[in-house]
C-alpha cells in the first residue's frame, strides 16, 4: 500500500518510504537551510572540509531538487540548489520549509554590483531585498498624474516609483514635452502580496522590501575584515583585496543586468548594491513562513557599468562564488558559537 503526501492525476509525488526517510531527518533536530541558485556557487561549499555529509542519508531527493544533508562547522544544515529565477528560488524554498524542520535559512551566491563605491569580489549582505520585476506597464499617453488601471481597488500603486523609458532615448531633441516620445512609456514597479502564517487565510498584504532577519544582520557585522580570495590564478588578480560590507539594499528579478544605464537607474532609484535573480524570492518566502533569513552575495561583474567589452562574470564568477562560500562558512561558524 502506498501513501500519499500529496495526490496528482492518482500518482504519489511523495511515496510512504521517502516521507519516512524526512521524518528521520526531522527527528535529528532543527536544520539551518542553505539556499544556493546554481551547482558553480554550490561546489565551493560541497569541496570545503568544513562540510560534512550524513553517513546515513546524505541526501533526499525530492520534486527534482536534491536535499543535501550533513554537518557545516558542527551545525545541521540542508543544502539545496534552487536553480535560475525567482520562480526557481520561491518553489525550492517553500519545498524547503514545508518538508524540514528548519530554524532559519542562509541564502548565498554571486551577483552584479550597482555600487560604484565596491568592487568585484566583495561580499555584500544587504538589510533588505526587492523584487523589481513586478510591473504595471502604464499606456503611452498617460503619466504620473494618471491613476493605474484598478488602482483604486489596492491591486496596484503609484508609492514605489516608475521607469520612463524616453529618459533613456539616445535622441532627446523630438522628445515631447508632454508624454515623452517612446511608445513604450513607462513601468510602474509594484510590492509583492503576501499571505504570512500568523495572518488571515487569503487575506492579502503587499510588501516592496523585506528585511532579513535582523539578528542575523546585526552577527553579520562580525564577518568585517574577514579575509577573501583576491586572485584567480598567479596572473590574475584584483586590483585591491575584496572585503565584505553590510549594504542597505539588493535587488532581484527574472532578469541577468548588463547594462549600464538600467544599473545607474536601481542604484539611483533604490540605492541597491547587490543585483541578482533569486535573493528576493527567497526572502519573500522566508518572510511570509516566519523564518530567520539573510543573503550573502558576492560580486562578480559590474552589471554592465564596467569599461569591458564584456561582461566580467566569465572572468570573475568562480572567484566571486568562492568569496561568498568563505563568509557563508564563517557566519555558520558565528551562529554556532
Amino acid at each position: 500500500m502506498r501513501f500519499c503526501l500529496f495526490v496528482n492525476i492518482g500518482e504519489c509525488v511523495i511515496p510512504k518510504s521517502l516521507l519516512m526517510e524526512i521524518d528521520s531527518v526531522n527527528k535529528g533536530g532543527s536544520y539551518t537551510g542553505l539556499v544556493v541558485p546554481n551547482s558553480f556557487e554550490m561546489n565551493p561549499l560541497l569541496q570545503s572540509s568544513s562540510f560534512v555529509k550524513d553517513q546515513k542519508i546524505p541526501y533526499l531527493d525530492v520534486s527534482g531538487r536534491r536535499f543535501r544533508i550533513g554537518t557545516l562547522e558542527h551545525q545541521k544544515v540542508i543544502i539545496v540548489m534552487t536553480g535560475l529565477s525567482m520562480l526557481n528560488a520561491g518553489i525550492t524554498t517553500q519545498l524547503l520549509l514545508s518538508l524540514f524542520n528548519v530554524k532559519g535559512v542562509l541564502h548565498f551566491g554571486i551577483a552584479g554590483n550597482a555600487n560604484t563605491q565596491l568592487e568585484i569580489g566583495d561580499v555584500t549582505i544587504p538589510e533588505f531585498c526587492a523584487h523589481t520585476g513586478l510591473w504595471l506597464w502604464q499606456r503611452y499617453g498617460q503619466g504620473p498624474e494618471n491613476e493605474l488601471p484598478l488602482e483604486s481597488n489596492g491591486d496596484y500603486t503609484r508609492k514605489i516609483g516608475y521607469l520612463k523609458f524616453s529618459d533613456y532615448n539616445n535622441d532627446t531633441s523630438t522628445r515631447n514635452k508632454e508624454f515623452g516620445d517612446n511608445l513604450l512609456n513607462s513601468v510602474w514597479y509594484q510590492p509583492e502580496e503576501v499571505f504570512p502564517i500568523n495572518a488571515e487565510p487569503e487575506a492579502r498584504q503587499h510588501i516592496f522590501w523585506v528585511p532579513v532577519d535582523k539578528d542575523y544582520y546585526a552577527l553579520s557585522k562580525k564577518l568585517e575584515g574577514l579575509k577573501l580570495e583576491n586572485c584567480i590564478n598567479s596572473t590574475t588578480c584584483l586590483p585591491r583585496d575584496p572585503k565584505v560590507a553590510r549594504v542597505k539594499r539588493g535587488v532581484s528579478a527574472n532578469m541577468f543586468i548588463d547594462n549600464g544605464a538600467y544599473r545607474k537607474f536601481l542604484s539611483d532609484k533604490f540605492n541597491v548594491t547587490p543585483i541578482d535573480m533569486e535573493s528576493a524570492a527567497v526572502a519573500l518566502i522566508c518572510y511570509q513562513q516566519k523564518i530567520p533569513f539573510i543573503a550573502i552575495r558576492a560580486l562578480s561583474d559590474l552589471a554592465g557599468g564596467g569599461s569591458a567589452v564584456s561582461n566580467e562574470a566569465s572572468i570573475f564568477a568562480t572567484l566571486a562564488a568562492q568569496n561568498a562560500v568563505i563568509a557563508l562558512i564563517k557566519f555558520v561558524q558565528l551562529l554556532h558559537s
